[in-house]
C-alpha cells in the first residue's frame, strides 16, 4: 500500500511542476493558452498583467491531501483571472488624484509654454488625464475588469494531465518488468 501512496505522490507532484510551468508560459503568451488576453483600454499596449511581473512572481503551487492549490498573494490576483466588476471608493479615488498630480507634474513644457510633443511627454500627459478620469468616477460606480485568465481547467490543461499520467505509466510499467526480470 505504502508503494502506491509513493506513485500517488509522485504524480501528482509531476502534475504540481508541469501546470505550474505552463501557467508560467501563460504570461508570456499573454494569454491562457491560446485565449489572448484583452490589451490594457489605456495605451493599449502590451499586457496590464506583465507591468511589474509582481503577479506572474508570487503565484504559488502546494499539493494538500489529493489536491493541488494554485494561488497568489497578490489582492488583484482573482480579479483579473475571473473577470469582475469592482466598486469605486473613496481611497480609490484618492489614490487615483495622488497619482494624477504626481504625472501631470511630470509633463515637460517648451520655452514658449506649450506642452512638449515628445514621446515620454506624451505618454506620461495620456496616463496622467486616465487617472484623473479614474479620480473623477463617482464613488459607488463600476470598473469592468475583463477576464484574463492565467490559471485554470481548460482542454490545454486536460492534455497535460494525459502527457504526466503517460509518462509516469510508463515509468511504473518499466519498472514492474524490471522487478519481473530480477525475481525469476
Amino acid at each position: 500500500m505504502e508503494e502506491n501512496n509513493k506513485i500517488f505522490i509522485k504524480i501528482i507532484n509531476d502534475l504540481r511542476v508541469d501546470l505550474a510551468d505552463e501557467f508560467d508560459k501563460n504570461f508570456e503568451r499573454k494569454a491562457f493558452f491560446n485565449d489572448k488576453w484583452q490589451d490594457r483600454q489605456r495605451n493599449g499596449k502590451g499586457s496590464l498583467l506583465l507591468v511589474s511581473g509582481k503577479l506572474r512572481r508570487r503565484i504559488r503551487s502546494k499539493i494538500e491531501g489529493e489536491s493541488i492549490i494554485f494561488s497568489s498573494s497578490e489582492t488583484y490576483a482573482k480579479i483579473h483571472n475571473e473577470g469582475g466588476e469592482i466598486t469605486v471608493t473613496p481611497k480609490m479615488k484618492k489614490y487615483f488624484w495622488a497619482k494624477y498630480c504626481e504625472l501631470s507634474g511630470k509633463v515637460k513644457y517648451k520655452k514658449d509654454g506649450t506642452k512638449s510633443q515628445s514621446k515620454r511627454a506624451s505618454s506620461i500627459s495620456d496616463l496622467a488625464l486616465w487617472y484623473k478620469s479614474m479620480a473623477l468616477k463617482k464613488t459607488g460606480s463600476k470598473i469592468k475588469i475583463p477576464k484574463r485568465q492565467f490559471i485554470g481547467f481548460s482542454n490545454e490543461t486536460n492534455k497535460i494531465i494525459e502527457k504526466v499520467l503517460n509518462n509516469d505509466l510508463k515509468e511504473i510499467q518499466t519498472t514492474v518488468k524490471h522487478i519481473l526480470k530480477t525475481n525469476k
